[in-house]
């Protein structure tokens, strides 16, 4: 029996997905991604002794609550800040991913202030559309960075794939490695390539890494198992590692298409049903307040996820051979969007084994 939404993680499978993806990247550092379970210093440990090198995160309360807790390793932010949060940038994080000129100058005052120099990697948009300046801009925000004592120019980065879709290629990944070439011959010193996330473990598999890569920044692969292009497990890595449950609280068979006059949901969409006459519907106790319906995946293949509102999901149990009663966990596999839901509700128990 079960009382509310959970979410699990096996912090061995995690630990193991860590080491598996070291591995393969034969001696290239490995940045843990912890931002979709809102900076767990639970998962960050898992990750550290799986052999990452240092942890990744886009908030800096993240990066707080692991520093809080303990965590002790290099920190990268991974979301650039507005200006004004360039103090707890300084003190928080090690390194930082930047674009904007204006906001280097914030980070080289609060650094002067601190007595430290704050490193920054260099983004560069390859196509995705997401952060990152264009290729032809980046000479000039090196040499405003070069005449700042406060700032090391510690590399040049890309992100694909998160926004646009962009799959990492020999391309544009080689094109990102002739930047930062370019880039060595301006500031005199060689630069950390910092090569993408998750999905550039696809351009390993298909060996158009460029070796000149000297690291990736991954979440997702090393939480959920999957590639970030493909959503298929890769690497053999565990699919399993993070799991969703929610008791069951009604069991009735219903005739599976609503009678009377149909109108909006309760999130201004029209539902459109399958007549697959009587089957045994199962509700749960969690809704999209609680994550993301769509992208679960029934651990038991025999349940189909219906649909959901705010505070309730539907399942389709009709062919489990016997109904499940109130109480009962049903557990699923999230995907990406449903896994970063849970851990960000307040409503779902996190639960760490």
């Amino acid at each position: 029996m079960t009382a509310q939404a959970t979410v699990t993680v096996d912090l061995a499978k995690v630990a193991d997905n860590a080491r598996t993806v070291v591995e393969a990247l034969g001696g290239r550092t490995v940045f843990g991604v912890t931002k979709v379970t809102c900076g767990s210093p639970e998962v960050a440990r898992a990750m550290l002794s799986g052999g990452a090198s240092g942890i990744a995160d886009s908030r800096l309360e993240n990066i707080a609550r692991m520093r809080e807790a303990g965590v002790s390793t290099e920190y990268w932010l991974l979301r650039a800040p507005a200006p004004a949060l360039a103090e707890e940038v300084v003190r928080l994080a090690d390194v930082s991913l930047e674009s904007e000129t204006e906001t280097l100058g914030a980070l080289d005052a609060a650094a002067r202030r601190a007595g430290v120099r704050h490193r920054v990697v260099a983004m560069v948009d390859l196509g995705d559309l997401r952060e990152g300046m264009l290729a032809e801009d980046l000479p000039g925000f090196l040499e405003r960075a070069s005449r700042l004592p406060g700032i090391d120019v510690f590399g040049i980065g890309a992100s694909l794939t998160c926004y646009g879709g962009i799959v990492p290629d020999a391309d544009n990944l080689g094109q990102l490695v002739a930047l930062t070439q370019t880039a060595e011959a301006q500031l005199g010193h060689r630069l950390h390539v910092s090569g993408g996330m998750s999905s550039s473990l696809d351009a390993l598999v298909d060996d158009v890494l460029p070796s000149r890569v000297d690291s990736l920044r991954v979440g997702e692969s090393i939480l959920l198992g999957v590639s970030t292009v493909t959503r298929q497990q890769i690497l053999g890595l565990h699919t399993d590692a993070i799991t969703v449950s929610a008791p069951v609280i009604e069991c009735f068979r219903k005739p599976s298409v609503p009678w009377g006059t149909i109108a909006q949901d309760a999130f201004g969409g029209t539902p459109v049903f399958e007549d697959r006459g009587l089957r045994r519907r199962a509700v749960l106790a969690m809704g999209r307040q609680d994550t993301v319906p769509s992208a679960l995946e029934p651990v038991d293949p025999r349940m189909r996820v219906l649909g959901a509102s705010s505070d309730h999901l539907v399942l389709d149990v009709e062919d489990l051979p016997v109904p499940p009663r109130p109480g009962d966990p049903i557990e699923f596999v999230p995907g990406y969007s449903a896994t970063l839901a849970a851990f960000t509700s307040p409503y779902v128990l996190k639960r760490f084994v």
